[in-house]
């Protein structure tokens, strides 16, 4: 798996037909200071992340082991939106607590 940030999203009105219902992010890969790599995929959604938000993504023939992604032509996935990532007692990064009103 790979830490990265939810850049954007790519729109597709014709594609294979078991990639409809798909939402494709483009994902940004990022290092332990949040710091973009320079790299990129574009990874099907499978966990409703939204833009900005650091998420995991798997690659490869583990993005075809999730139950929405089994048998289907995805070469990436994002399987998790990132709470907390913490490295030897420190915290790099920890997703904001909603507003409260």
């Amino acid at each position: 798996m790979t830490l990265g940030r939810v850049i954007g999203t790519v729109v597709a009105t014709r594609k294979e037909d078991r990639l409809h219902g798909f939402k494709l992010q483009i994902v940004e890969a990022i290092g332990l200071d949040l710091a973009p790599t320079g790299s990129f995929v574009v990874a099907v959604d499978a966990v409703g992340a939204g833009p900005g938000e650091i998420v995991l993504t798997s690659a490869g023939s583990s993005a075809r082991l999730t139950a929405v992604t089994t048998d289907k032509p995805v070469d990436a996935v994002i399987v998790g939106i990132v709470d907390a990532v913490e490295t030897e007692g420190e915290i790099r990064y920890a997703k904001s607590a909603p507003a409260r009103g």
